[in-house]
């Protein structure tokens, strides 16, 4: 122990060093209390999309701490969670017409969850029945958990967990068991929603899956009036290549799920957007249909405010072509590895790489893991590889020279696990 009071998320206080102390942020980088400088190659957590302390966010957030600070959103509104609502609408894919605020990625998974079955139930022809998608993750609350793959993240905890239905995963090649898995659970009209991770899991390991199979997912959903939950938590802001990444299926879904870039990563927010069919179910002078959600901190006008200078961002900076130019470096600079021996599964998808290394047991708790952090750590890189997967999520700011120097010590850390086994 040393001495400080902090439990750590994701953190094995008993086996794992005192962190280091972070005084600093700076574009692609955090500086520690003692001057050190470290490449944020995960994004924080794969919230910082333009970089830390983006100079029109931080202006927005100073600006209205001068006339706002937390205002309850029941029975009371404001301008930014106005005209985010407006502005999150008009980005959207086609048909998300209302927006719902709450604080993380997982408060909003919960958030949609709840509006899928008081769908149902609302309009008198309740379904309880939930499919999700193998080794998928939606967040750490008891729904989210629940939606997501069992295992080490959730084991302790399973007494509280709620019964789904699970699809196994789109591996390249086995798209097609998929498909008839979901087209068999909906067939008989008791499924409300399916939840999907749109192209890329992320915890689970950033698999990725072609766009066409969440394009027919979509349509299964459709012809057995199931609703689809696209968690674009992590997915969303660019981090595919696209805004959101159901746009590369052509896709629109019943709900859609937001947070992490939401504010370009400076403060928590998180959004559902829902149809207008799910906000009418709600809709009702029966008082009893009213949407029973809420956290004390939705729609935090300072947040919103950080929020709403993120589009502004997008809209007047050549944000997509940043993504573009990220997604391109990240594509030719992993390739070094395609033929790897080391290595296997080298994908990219949008900004996003990452690379299985070929090394003992796999999955989160590799023992490969904790050592890859703490070797990229000594090397002034923040990279958190997920047990044996390593993967590559930087602020779109991230220089060409910066990538190199990263990848290069991918190279090394490779070599010297091999040596290691």
């Amino acid at each position: 122990m040393n001495g400080s009071a902090v439990w750590h998320p994701f953190t094995q206080h008993a086996v794992e060093p005192a962190p280091p102390a972070i005084a600093r942020t700076d574009g692609a980088y955090l500086e520690t209390r003692d001057g050190r400088h470290i490449l944020d190659a995960i994004s924080s957590w794969w919230v910082v999309t333009h970089g830390h302390r983006h100079p029109r966010i931080m202006e927005a957030i100073r600006n209205t701490t001068e006339t706002l600070d937390q205002v309850i959103f029941a029975g009371l509104t404001h301008e930014p969670a106005e005209e985010l609502a407006s502005a999150l609408v008009a980005m959207a894919p086609s048909g998300l017409d209302w927006v719902f605020y709450s604080d993380s990625g997982s408060t909003s998974v919960e958030v949609a969850l709840k509006m899928a079955l008081g769908y149902f139930r609302n309009i008198g022809a309740p379904r309880s029945r939930i499919v999700v998608m193998g080794q998928s993750y939606h967040g750490d609350t008891i729904g989210a958990m629940s939606v997501g793959a069992r295992g080490v993240f959730n084991a302790a905890y399973e007494p509280l967990l709620f019964e789904v239905d699970t699809i196994p995963f789109p591996a390249a090649g086995r798209e097609q068991a998929t498909l008839d898995a979901f087209e068999a659970l909906s067939r008989d009209g008791q499924t409300a929603a399916l939840i999907v991770e749109p192209l890329v899991l992320g915890a689970g390991g950033m698999r990725m899956y072609r766009a066409r199979v969440l394009a027919e997912l979509r349509r299964i959903a459709e012809r057995s009036g199931t609703l689809v939950i696209a968690d674009e938590v992590m997915t969303g802001w660019g981090r595919t290549g696209t805004l959101f990444a159901c746009e590369q299926a052509g896709i629109s879904p019943d709900i859609l799920c937001t947070s992490k870039g939401l504010t370009g990563g400076s403060l928590p927010l998180a959004a559902t957007l829902a149809t207008d069919a799910i906000f009418r179910a709600h809709y009702s002078t029966d008082r009893t249909r009213t949407f029973f959600h809420s956290s004390s901190y939705t729609a935090n006008p300072i947040a919103s405010a950080a929020a709403l200078a993120n589009v502004g961002i997008w809209k007047e900076e050549p944000v997509a072509e940043r993504v573009a130019a990220l997604s391109w470096m990240q594509s030719e600079k992993v390739a070094r590895f395609s033929k790897d021996p080391r290595f296997e599964n080298v994908r990219t998808k949008g900004t996003i790489a990452a690379l299985d290394l070929r090394v003992g047991s796999a999955g989160y708790l590799a023992e490969v893991g904790p050592r890859l952090r703490a070797f990229f750590l000594e090397r002034g890189l923040l990279v958190r590889p997920l047990g044996n997967v390593i993967y590559v999520l930087p602020p779109f700011c991230v220089t060409s020279d910066e990538l190199d120097r990263l990848y290069e010590t991918i190279d090394e850390a490779a070599a010297l696990a091999s040596d290691s086994r």
